[in-house]
C-alpha cells in the first residue's frame, strides 16, 4: 500500500513540476509579446510573476531587465541585471545588457569594468569586444582598434568589429584595412541601414587608396599579405585612365582577383576574395561591382544598368538572396 501511495505521489508531484514549468514558459511567451508591442508595464508584472514562480531563471530575468530598460527605469534594470554578472549559468547577452544600462546611467568606468570582466568570462566573444571598443571610442580611447580587432580575430562571424575597424583605418593611412573589413561588412549585412554608409566609405577607400603617390610604399612594416594586396593592386593603376568609377573599379577588381589567385591563393586563403572568384566565374561580378559602387556612384545610372541588364542583375540579386556570408575562423591576416 505504502508503495502504491508512493507512487501516486511521485506521479502527482512530477505533473506539477511539469504544468508549473509549462507556466512559467507560458508567461514568458506571454511577456515577449508584450515586449514586441512596446507594452513593457505589463511585461514587467508578468515577468515578475513568473520569477516568483522560478527565481533562478536566467531568460525571464533578461527580459525583465531590458523590460525595465526600454521603459527607463535604469535603476531597477541595474538591480536585476547585477546578481546576473556573478552567475556562472550566464551567457555574453547579460553582459551586453548590463552595458546598456550602465551606459545609460553614465557609469562609464564600471561599465569598462563589466565589460572587460565579460571578456574574461567569454574570451571568444565578438560582441563585447565591440561593445567595449565603442564605449572607449566614446571616449577618445584608441585602445578601442584594439578590441575591435580581437573582436575579429576571435569571433568572425560577428559583424559589427568589422563596421567599426572599416571606419577606424578610413581616417589612417591604412586604407587596406577600410576596404577589407568594408567589403566584408556590407556582404555579412547586404539590406541593413548601415550597408550605404559603408558602400560609400568603400568607395572613397579606393579613391584614396589610388590616389596616394605610391601605394607600395613603406611595405617593410607590412605583413606578407598586405604587402601581396598592395602589390597586386599597384599593378593595376594603368585601368584607371578615366579615373576611380565603378567601372573602372570593375576592371582593377577582376584583373585583381585574376592575378591574386595565379600568386596568392595558396598562401593566404581569404573568403572574400574567393567569393569574388565565385562571382567571376558564375558571371554575376559585373552586376555586383554595380550594386558595390554604381548605387552610390551615381543612382540614375544605375538604375538604368538594371534596367539594360536585367536578367545579369536579377540573377546576381537572387543569388545573394539565398546565401550567408560568413568568414571562418583563422584567415585572420592583420
Amino acid at each position: 500500500m505504502k508503495k502504491i501511495f508512493f507512487a501516486i505521489a511521485f506521479c502527482i508531484a512530477s505533473f506539477l513540476s511539469i504544468a508549473q514549468n509549462q507556466t512559467v514558459q507560458q508567461l514568458q511567451e506571454t511577456a515577449r509579446a508584450f515586449m514586441r508591442q512596446g507594452d513593457y508595464a505589463n511585461a514587467i508584472l508578468v515577468l515578475n510573476r513568473g520569477l516568483q514562480q522560478e527565481p533562478g531563471n536566467i531568460p525571464m530575468a533578461k527580459d525583465l531587465a531590458m523590460s525595465y530598460y526600454y521603459q527607463k527605469d535604469n535603476s531597477k534594470a541595474l538591480e536585476v541585471i547585477k546578481p546576473l554578472l556573478d552567475n556562472e549559468k550566464s551567457d555574453d547577452q547579460v553582459f551586453q545588457i548590463a552595458g546598456n544600462i550602465y551606459k545609460q546611467l553614465a557609469l562609464v568606468k564600471d561599465c569598462e569594468k563589466m565589460y572587460k570582466k565579460g571578456i574574461k568570462k567569454f574570451p571568444d566573444s565578438g560582441p563585447l569586444y565591440n561593445e567595449l571598443g565603442e564605449l572607449q571610442w566614446a571616449q577618445q580611447d584608441y585602445e578601442a582598434i584594439k578590441n575591435w580587432e580581437k573582436g575579429i580575430e576571435l569571433d568572425a562571424t560577428y559583424s559589427k568589429n568589422y563596421y567599426n575597424a572599416a571606419k577606424y583605418y578610413f581616417f589612417t593611412n591604412d586604407k587596406v584595412w577600410s576596404i577589407l573589413y568594408g567589403e566584408i561588412f556590407i556582404n555579412m549585412e547586404p539590406q541593413g541601414s548601415r550597408t550605404p554608409e559603408m558602400k560609400q566609405l568603400l568607395l572613397d577607400s579606393y579613391k584614396k587608396l589610388f590616389t596616394t603617390a605610391d601605394i607600395v610604399q613603406d611595405n617593410k612594416d607590412k605583413n606578407a599579405f598586405v604587402k601581396s594586396f598592395l602589390t597586386q593592386m599597384n599593378k593595376q593603376t594603368s585601368l584607371l585612365s578615366s579615373g576611380v568609377n565603378t567601372e573602372s573599379l570593375t576592371m582593377v577588381r577582376t584583373r585583381f582577383i585574376l592575378d591574386w589567385y595565379n600568386d596568392n591563393a595558396s598562401k593566404t586563403p581569404f573568403k572574400l576574395f574567393e567569393y569574388q572568384q565565385q562571382l567571376l566565374k558564375e558571371g554575376m561580378f559585373d552586376a555586383y561591382n554595380q550594386w558595390l559602387f554604381g548605387s552610390i556612384q551615381n543612382l540614375a545610372a544605375y538604375q538604368n544598368w538594371v534596367t539594360t541588364h536585367a536578367a545579369e542583375n536579377t540573377a546576381f540579386m537572387d543569388f545573394q538572396k539565398g546565401r550567408i556570408f560568413k568568414v571562418p575562423q583563422g584567415q585572420y591576416y592583420h
